[in-house]
């Protein structure tokens, strides 16, 4: 990259002293000498320790629904840890955030907090397999449900690694999860009716739970095609199996119920974290009374820290925030507007392609005009969207430095953000064309 990024790479040499590639997370790695690390971050926007002011569209990862360091949510945290960070006893504040879950959601019945989404998932797994008395799960290639050993299988790996499509692999994260796992993972490809159908006719009685993202939230914004989610939560009641709705991503982001609202399904449980709590860490689970009730009644689960006070609050202030204003309906006018955008310039190229997402959350890939799943996504040109992603960095404007990722928007991002990204991104593509 040509911006300024000395103070960076001074941080990252210090920090690889201490922790591994010198982040906290693997997905913050964009390299040697071009991660990024960061001094301040404020409404739609992030700079880094060289001073260089962007345009955030990774929003941490989608969490940042309001903008940063938003002033009513930090507020409520203030307030409430004042009174107390962290108690062995169930505060007021933890009852009224899982009775707005319940409002707002429509599947959700009954709902346990936790800190994480990956705890989330994790949780819901558990249930699931408790509730049914069975052990396998069926999950989506190319799909992220946290870094949990029972579902990091074909996540990331290169799609030829998955073998037919008839008949996939299930192809492990990671070094480090135990080989036996793979007996209780069945993996099949996104949007494809025939295989999953097929799959259930093979061994549905013995699935606990069909796990799945309402769309591909780490392979490019894929979304279901038209009845698809509606089919497998067909098929669950059909064969008896927990149908679980993961809304890590899409959770209080697509609409105020998240997808359950925006498609008009109710899956039996359904997993948040992100959005929920603009940036602290905060997640749920939550879904059918009577598959919840189980819980505590020979069925483990806690955490510590699942009613931390700054999590806690700042779910209830953001909650109460989406109820009460027209956060979704601005961040979906402004992401449309950019999502056209970007459209009628990526149309200049010449180069085929496609967008794929929501207004509040949306990617596109070149090489092809329609992607299903992750096998024709990995056959799109990954490495022009990179090339044309560091333009726009070094222009001020700050995608992820991963295609996978998709483009996030919040309610802070401003009409002046969305032209000044259009401006930056055509500038991006001339000088890369």
């Amino acid at each position: 990259m040509n911006i300024s990024m000395d103070k960076s790479r001074v941080l990252q040499q210090k920090a690889k002293e201490y922790i591994p590639l010198g982040v906290n997370s693997n997905f913050r790695y964009w390299g040697d000498g071009i991660t990024p690390y960061f001094s301040k971050a404020k409404g739609g926007h992030l700079w880094d320790v060289d001073g260089n002011r962007y345009i955030d569209y990774r929003l941490a990862f989608g969490p940042i629904i309001l903008g940063h360091a938003n002033e009513e949510v930090n507020a409520t945290v203030r307030e409430e840890i004042d009174r107390a960070v962290l108690c062995a006893m169930t505060g007021e504040l933890e009852i009224e955030v899982a009775q707005m879950i319940v409002e707002l959601c429509p599947a959700i019945e009954m709902v346990r907090l936790a800190c994480s989404g990956t705890e989330a998932t994790m949780h819901a797994i558990r249930v699931a397999r408790a509730f049914t008395g069975r052990e396998i799960v069926i999950k989506f290639e190319g799909m992220y449900h946290g870094f949990q050993d029972y579902t990091l299988f074909s996540t990331y790996a290169p799609a030829v690694a998955y073998g037919n499509r008839n008949s996939p692999i299930p192809i492990p994260s990671s070094s480090g999860i135990p080989r036996a796992l793979n007996d209780l993972i069945v993996t099949v490809p996104f949007n494809n009716f025939d295989i999953l159908e097929s799959t259930l006719r093979r061994i549905g009685y013995g699935v606990a739970a069909i796990i799945v993202e309402p769309c591909m939230g780490n392979c490019g914004a894929i979304e279901p095609v038209p009845g698809f989610l509606e089919f497998i939560q067909q098929k669950s009641a059909e064969y008896g199996i927990v149908f679980i709705l993961d809304e890590v991503k899409t959770g209080f982001r697509i609409a105020n119920g998240g997808a359950q609202e925006y498609y008009s399904i109710k899956p039996d449980l359904a997993t948040y974290a992100k959005a929920l709590g603009n940036g602290y860490p905060v997640a749920a689970f939550g879904g059918r009374r009577d598959i919840m009730s189980i819980i505590g009644h020979g069925v483990a689960q806690g955490g510590t820290y699942n009613n931390n006070m700054p999590g806690v609050a700042a779910a209830y202030a953001v909650l109460k925030i989406l109820k009460e204003q027209p956060i979704i309906v601005t961040i979906n006018n402004r992401g449309q507007r950019l999502m056209e955008g970007l459209k009628n310039i990526l149309t200049e190229t010449g180069r085929s392609f496609c967008i794929s997402g929501y207004p509040a959350m949306f990617s596109f890939a070149f090489g092809k005009e329609k992607i299903t799943d992750q096998r024709v996504w990995d056959e799109t040109d990954k490495d022009y969207y990179l090339r044309l992603i560091e333009a726009t960095i070094e222009r001020g404007v700050m995608p992820d430095h991963d295609p996978r990722e998709p483009w996030f928007l919040c309610y802070a991002h401003s009409d002046n953000d969305i032209d000044e990204t259009l401006n930056v991104f055509q500038e991006a593509v001339r000088q890369t064309k």
